[in-house]
């Protein structure tokens, strides 16, 4: 007997003892610790048994009538010694019949292997099996078909020989089963678009989470969803665009990112006499000349006006002048009858007048899906041009129309007319202005607001204004003008309503008559001082109420001032008080005396325009009062002509002189003046200096320069009338006649001749005096803003 097995029957003996003494949970638990420890040391049920029973006999006494019940708790604590033995003896029998099961399972699925193998080898969709690392450990030969990488280079880790640097990755999948579609790279180069489906699943020897999926080829698929998409993106894009221009503009940009082109050009010829107009979107290297000689912008959009055919070089022109000869929907490869091409030109448009060319960053391949591609854009394209030009046409007939109704072609001196339309694309509306020089000098303004927008409107704003304009031509006064336009406006539909500011100037007596029927009140500036609102002979509007006597109001004009008149698009602004728009118009006046009346006219614009534009017509006049005459008194000293010139400059615009008749006059008045300083005191020496007299009176301030003695002066006086500028330049010095040769000099007289009308050279008395003048030409007017939108910018 070992010590192990009689050192266990002890304890058994002791325990046994112990509970047949006083049977408890606690000796029956007692009880099974030993069976678990006879487990452990190896004792065997029979030793176990044996002690047991050599134990329940040594306690049981003769005739003892507690033999029944002892016999029950002995035989109950050996069965809970027995069952750790027995747990463990079911155990290993299970284990022993799963060992069974198991080996004959892996012995039919290595008779099934074969069987498994075909079937995932039929299938027609790529197969494969992914570890948890991503590692493709195991594809079928169709997955090789698609991505050009078969069993035999198995396995392939990340990154994936196939995969792209934007494409989905097995580890970032995430879920039980996905679906998506990731392009990839072909083995010989391609791009193919595949749809994956993955599963995840659990590896049952070491519980390793794998994935099984599969591929399809669905590139044809992307393809067709991508150029739907590709054209709805172009038609969105140029769907607002209502002139050539704005359809390049923002049809290129789209164009070239679609496709992956490196420049887009495009190339129109207006006329059979003329070149062509160049377009260009992009970086590109198609030019004569370096990008920065402005014959071509760069930047990435497309130009916003044409470029001059010769910025492009002359492989360049030749292309697209043969393109444009071919037949409509024709698509050409630059080179052709080559596998890879540096880009495509083709015909825009059925009239062949226009020609695309879009080249390549770099030469490559042209497939079938890029060939409907390419055709089915440039068509999108070719259609919006022809729709623009439609657009074009319309436009040309409105804004003829609009020529005819708006008001005059030429304007008198010192004025300025602005009309912009809120309602593309015809251009026209139904605000106004009209200004009509009088017989007795006068001039007369109106400027009206029908109800509405578009062409209704226009024709409405057309009656009215030949209404106000023969009832100005026939003498009535401002009153009497909205008094007649009451009875003509109750008899045209839609004119009631109408709102209208009609005034009567007269520039020799500097004042101004007006009257308002509902209008927006004129605003008036006296020379560097905020404007301030005309607000007197206000009543209703046109046609709408009985009036006995409309009212007049009269206003002095100050020399050098600037009246305005406009409509309620200007100052009317939703989220805006009107009030804070007159003070914008004020406080720009303030600062616009030494500017031409359509320079104060932008300045307005530019001031009070909302970020999206105005959302109603907007028409505007602007007037300059003749400015108080200039008289300079300046020292004959050469240093004095730059301070003269700029005195007699800002008069100029202040008296609104053209600038380039104004850069003629101050040129033949400073020959005027450096001829008596050069010549009139050439017998003495010149004086020396002290501080000049001298008068700027359209400006209202004084200006100082170096003075000399009384006997060595130049005076210059500038005056202007409504129609003539004189200036009149003396001094006191001695004529000089002219030479019979005067070599590469002399020539000053001519000069001043030719820059001015009339030149007239007293030197008969003491002095010398030069008379220029010059009458101050009508006003060209535009009757419309030009085409708005070609000044977008538009980001690639």
């Amino acid at each position: 007997m070992t010590a192990a097995l009689a050192a266990f029957r002890d304890a058994y003996a002791d325990a046994l003892r112990r509970h047949l003494d006083a049977p408890t949970q606690a000796g029956l638990a007692e009880g099974y610790d030993l069976g678990r420890r006879a487990l452990v040391e190896g004792i065997s049920l029979l030793d176990l048994t044996e002690n047991h029973f050599r134990v329940v006999q040594a306690a049981q006494q003769p005739a003892d009538d507690q033999d029944v019940k002892l016999a029950e708790t002995a035989l109950e604590f050996l069965l809970q010694t027995l069952a750790a033995l027995d747990i463990a003896t079911r155990g290993f029998l299970d284990g022993n019949r799963r060992y069974e099961q198991q080996r004959s399972r892996a012995d039919d699925l290595a008779g099934r292997d074969a069987f498994r193998t075909a079937l995932v080898e039929s299938l027609q969709d790529g197969f494969f099996v992914a570890d948890s690392h991503a590692t493709i450990v195991e594809v079928n030969s169709a997955f090789g078909a698609l991505t050009g990488y078969g069993a035999a280079d198995i396995p392939y880790p990340l990154p994936h020989p196939w995969s792209m640097p934007e494409g989905l990755r097995y580890p970032d999948l995430g879920t039980e089963a996905q679906r998506f579609v990731i392009p990839i790279q072909h083995r010989d180069g391609r791009t193919v678009w595949l749809a994956v489906s993955t599963s995840a699943l659990i590896k049952p020897d070491d519980n390793e989470q794998i994935f099984v999926g599969t591929i399809r080829d669905v590139t044809a698929e992307h393809d067709a969803q991508a150029r739907d998409q590709a054209a709805s993106r172009l038609a969105t894009a140029v769907g607002a665009a209502t002139s050539v221009v704005e359809v390049l503009a923002v049809g290129l940009d789209e164009l070239r990112r679609t496709v992956g082109a490196e420049t887009a050009v495009v190339s129109v010829w207006p006329s059979r006499n003329t070149g062509p107009e160049v377009y260009v979107s992009g970086g590109t290297q198609v030019t004569d000349r370096p990008a920065n000689t402005g014959q071509i912008q760069s930047t990435g959009d497309a130009t916003r006006k044409p470029s001059p055919a010769n910025a492009l070089d002359a492989r360049a022109r030749a292309l697209l002048d043969r393109a444009r000869r071919r037949p409509g929907r024709s698509l050409i490869a630059i080179p052709e009858g080559t596998e890879s091409s540096e880009g495509i030109v083709a015909p825009l448009g059925e009239t062949g007048d226009a020609a695309l060319w879009l080249r390549f960053a770099a030469p490559r391949a042209i497939s079938a899906a890029d060939w409907t591609l390419f055709s089915l854009l440039i068509g999108h394209l070719s259609l919006a041009v022809q729709r623009a030009r439609n657009f074009d046409q319309a436009r040309s007939t409105s804004l003829t129309l609009q020529r005819a109704m708006l008001g005059p072609i030429e304007l008198p001196p010192r004025f300025s007319v602005h009309y912009e339309p809120a309602l593309p694309p015809l251009e026209i509306g139904g605000d106004w202005y009209d200004v009509v020089p009088l017989r007795d000098g006068t001039i007369g303004i109106v400027v009206g607001d029908c109800v509405g927008r578009g062409l209704s409107a226009a024709v409405v704003m057309g009656q009215l204004r030949t209404a106000a304009q023969t009832l100005l031509l026939g003498g009535a006064g401002p009153a009497q003008l909205l008094a007649e336009l009451d009875t003509v406006a109750a008899r045209i539909p839609g004119a009631m309503c109408t709102t209208v500011c009609a005034a009567v100037l007269d520039p020799v007596r500097g004042l101004v008559r007006y009257s308002s029927a509902g209008h927006m009140p004129p605003i008036l500036a006296d020379v560097s001082e905020p404007g301030r609102l005309l607000e007197g002979g206000r009543s209703v509007p046109l046609a709408t109420f009985d009036v006995p006597r409309r009212p007049e109001a009269t206003t002095a004009l100050a020399p050098g001032s600037t009246l305005v008149l406009f409509t309620d698009g200007l100052v009317e602004q939703r989220g805006v008080d009107i009030d804070d728009s007159f003070a914008k118009i004020c406080a720009v006046l303030a600062d616009t005396p030494g500017r031409l009346p359509r320079e104060v006219a932008d300045a307005v614009l530019s001031r009070l325009r909302p970020a999206a534009g105005y959302d109603d017509d907007v028409a505007m006049v602007v007037y300059r009062q003749p400015p108080a005459p200039l008289r300079l008194d300046v020292p004959a000293n050469p240093d004095q002509l730059s301070a003269m010139r700029r005195s007699l400059k800002a008069w100029l615009a202040a008296a609104a002189v053209p600038h380039d008749l104004a850069s003629d006059l101050i040129a033949a008045a400073n020959e005027a003046c450096s001829n008596s300083i050069e010549h009139a005191y050439r017998d003495g020496e010149l004086p020396v200096s002290r501080p000049v007299r001298s008068t700027d009176a359209s400006m209202g301030r004084a200006t100082g320069a170096t003075d000399a003695s009384d006997a060595g002066r130049v005076q210059l006086t500038a005056e202007c009338d409504t129609q003539t500028v004189v200036i009149v330049v003396t001094d006191t010095g001695t004529w000089k006649p002219r030479s019979a040769d005067p070599g590469y000099r002399g020539r000053g007289i001519d000069m001043m001749r030719a820059l001015t009308e009339e030149l007239e050279i007293d030197h008969t008395g003491p002095g010398t005096t030069v008379r220029m003048s010059v009458t101050l030409p009508a006003i060209k007017s535009p009757v419309a803003n030009p085409l708005r939108g070609t000044q977008r910018r538009i980001s690639s």
